[in-house]
């Protein structure tokens, strides 16, 4: 006996909606029979004011259908106002989770899966409470109206079903046809969206390097194939639209001219209102079809984004939630590491391999080797951005790539290369867009020799810095990093390439972090090629081509480095994993 597979979490999610759901399904069936009313008002005007030729008849038929179409148009309101709950249900059961699924799968290197996540889910939200949801929901009130055309003559009945059917077709060809195009299309206009936001992001490097020609070229290239297909998909749908309400037109007026033959042939015992009445519910019937059928683009926009979720959510599986675990000391220790780019192919090299080191609290590493030959790779592994696929980092025994994120980050400090800062206030920054300690914020200034800097500014710690920090200069965006890594007083701080940016007095206060996060017990790891950093190192590890070759005390190391045995190999005789060590002399 087959196991039944999993329930998606989109599903769950959705299925958490269904009392809303089915509250706008009973506004839908009431909508439905209300629709019934102008047509019994035009039956009773034939049938009855008409013989009777009564005005006080007349006169309170049409108020009370007055009032009929009033209460329509309230329930119309209240179904769009439910479904919009229904949107915003969906939104608080699976936004956050969607949040984080996006983050991680962007830092598994699944970017374009990540990208467009949060669209996917906003298009799934919008079709929630779209008219096109509302028509698909008025479908089953139609059929009760071709039920009505049945009880007014079985004829008319079926005249009104095939009509229905021909318009189901119709659905049916429509879907076929305009569907490849469209999700073509869909897929393009992604790319290009990604695309346009790369060539955004590095905007200054395609003006300084008359790039953008290129650029533009190969994006209007990608627009002529997204509006090809978009185009074809418009054709096909419009082509079946037309159709659609060439089917519904002529239906209401053969319905008619079929029910004046059945009473001139005597086939039908009714009256001539009771024909009309027909003739207007057939139209009615149809309604609801034509309009899923105008707006199948969204209908398939809407499956489309409901499968990709479905697929995201996943491939990037909830984490479970661990018990919690004491604060750090910073013990950090290295075991036979092997590590891969993110969204590398399985065969692809490792950028790590089998790397190992022991690094205990209080202790300074230095972290060197030529380029490409992965100490920036090493950084994020350490901080456990990067996944291990062998091997494991430790903090205080604990794998930092299995440890609840929110738990361990406000003990971890990481400047990377590419210093990214947010649109907010220089506060926020450092303060990681928590809740603002003005305490710690201004300690971690000080330390870093911000304080005076950022007073300066327009409006001192509550200057905005732009998206990516646009307003600030490069120096002053690493010394507001590094014034981030250190917020909170961590216990493990990872910093790549921290003075890349820095003048003199930059570099001093990077030295005097240095010895503040020394004196305070943090293991600090820097990957650097200057020797003032050097000076300040207990430990040296030299990476070449993604493996240890030397690691040690600093002295040590370089005295290996140095000896003409060592030279060739680039490796040194040292091996030792130890704790912490007090600074060598220069």
């Amino acid at each position: 006996m087959s196991r039944e597979s999993p329930v998606s979490e989109v599903r769950l999610a959705l299925g958490k909606q269904k009392p809303v759901f089915m509250r706008a399904v009973a506004f839908s069936a009431v909508i439905g029979l209300l629709m019934l009313a102008p047509s019994f008002y035009m039956l009773e005007v034939y049938d009855r004011v008409v013989n009777s030729r009564s005005v006080m008849t007349l006169a309170m038929l049409t108020v009370l259908l007055a009032l009929v179409y009033v209460v329509l148009e309230v329930l119309q309101w209240a179904r769009h106002g439910v479904l919009r709950q229904a949107g915003e249900g969906f939104d608080v059961e699976l936004g956050v989770r969607v949040y984080e699924a996006v983050f991680r799968a962007n830092l598994r290197g699944a970017r374009n899966l990540g990208l467009r996540g949060l669209r996917d889910f906003a298009a799934v939200r919008e079709f929630i409470c779209s008219p096109t949801m509302a028509g698909l929901m008025d479908i089953p009130m139609a059929l009760l109206l071709i039920g009505v055309i049945f009880w007014i003559d079985p004829v008319l009945g079926w005249f009104g079903l095939a009509s229905a059917v021909i318009q189901g077709v119709l659905t049916f060809f429509n879907k076929q046809s305009a569907g490849s195009p469209l999700a073509k299309a869909n897929m393009l206009a992604s790319q290009a969206q990604t695309f346009v936001e790369a060539s955004l992001r590095n905007g200054e490097v395609v003006q300084a390097m008359g790039m953008a020609d290129g650029l533009r070229q190969r994006w209007l290239k990608m627009q002529k194939e997204l509006l090809l297909h978009q185009a074809q998909a418009s054709d096909r749908a419009g082509v079946f639209g037309a159709l659609s309400k060439y089917v519904q037109l002529i239906s209401s007026s053969l319905m008619l001219g079929l029910g004046a033959w059945l009473l001139l042939t005597g086939a039908f015992a009714g009256s001539a209102g009771l024909v009309l009445m027909a003739s207007i519910l057939a139209g009615r019937a149809l309604a609801p079809l034509v309009q899923v059928i105008v707006g199948w683009r969204n209908v398939v926009n809407a499956r489309e984004a409901y499968t990709r979720l479905e697929e995201l959510l996943e491939k990037i599986p909830e984490l479970e939630p661990g018990l919690p675990l004491p604060a750090p000391k910073g013990r950090l220790v290295v075991e036979h590491a092997t590590a891969r780019a993110p969204g590398a192919q399985p065969a692809a090299k490792p950028v790590l391999r089998n790397v190992s080191f022991d690094v205990s609290p209080g202790a300074v590493l230095a972290v060197v080797g030529p380029s490409a030959s992965g100490k920036s790779s090493l950084a994020h592994m350490l901080v456990g951005a990067w996944s291990c696929i062998g091997g494991a980092v430790r903090l205080d025994g604990v794998d930092v790539a299995g440890w609840n994120k929110l738990e361990l980050g406000p003990h971890v400090g990481f400047l990377p290369q590419d210093v990214a800062l947010f649109d907010g206030t220089v506060a926020q920054n450092i303060a990681r867009f928590g809740r603002i300690d003005s305490g710690k914020v201004k300690m971690a200034a000080k330390i870093t020799g911000l304080h005076k800097l950022i007073l300066k500014l327009p409006h001192a710690y509550n200057t905005k810095v732009g998206d990516e920090g646009v307003t600030l200069s490069g120096g002053m965006r690493q010394r507001i990093g590094l014034a981030r890594a250190i917020y909170g007083s961590p216990r493990l701080v990872v910093l790549d390439e921290p003075n890349a940016n820095l003048d003199e007095t930059g570099d001093a206060a990077l030295m005097h972090t240095l010895q503040v996060l020394r004196a305070a017990g943090a293991t600090v790891v820097v990957v650097t090629h200057r020797k003032n950093l050097l000076e300040m190192a207990d430990l040296m590890l030299l990476l070449v081509d993604g493996e240890v070759r030397a690691f040690g005390p600093r002295n040590d190391v370089l005295a290996a480095l140095q000896s003409p045995q060592a030279k060739p190999r680039l490796r040194a005789p040292v091996t030792a994993i130890g704790g912490a060590r007090k600074p060598a002399a220069a």
